[in-house]
């Protein structure tokens, strides 16, 4: 019987599905399929993060975290480099601790 999935996986995972004794048939993206594979799976996670609770949740949330450090690779930089680029616009325009929520705005 096979299973067809068709979607970017972790490293380990075909070892993991080759030590069960079935086959992993696997083929490595070019930068561009790479790319579009990793965006389809940040919305995978998010999904999964919408759908969870708990320590289940964090465990989405790292799934989603690992797709956004191999995202920001792409562009030549680091999950600190996000980090970094989100503490200077936490500074500079807060960040979503107070809870607001903007229902409108009212020109003069």
């Amino acid at each position: 019987m096979e299973r067809i999935y068709n979607k970017l996986v972790r490293d380990n995972i075909p070892n993991i599905i080759e030590a069960k004794g079935e086959i992993a048939v696997t083929k490595i993206l070019d930068d561009g399929t790479y790319k579009s594979e990793l965006e389809k799976k940040l919305y995978e996670e998010y999904k999964e993060v919408l759908e969870a609770s708990g320590d289940a949740r964090i465990e989405e949330l790292a799934d989603m975290l690992e797709v956004i450090r191999a995202l920001a690779k792409l562009e030549n930089k680091t999950i600190q480099d996000i980090i970094d680029c989100a503490d200077v616009k936490s500074k500079k325009r807060g960040a979503f601790e107070n809870k607001i929520f903007l229902e409108k705005v009212i020109e003069k």
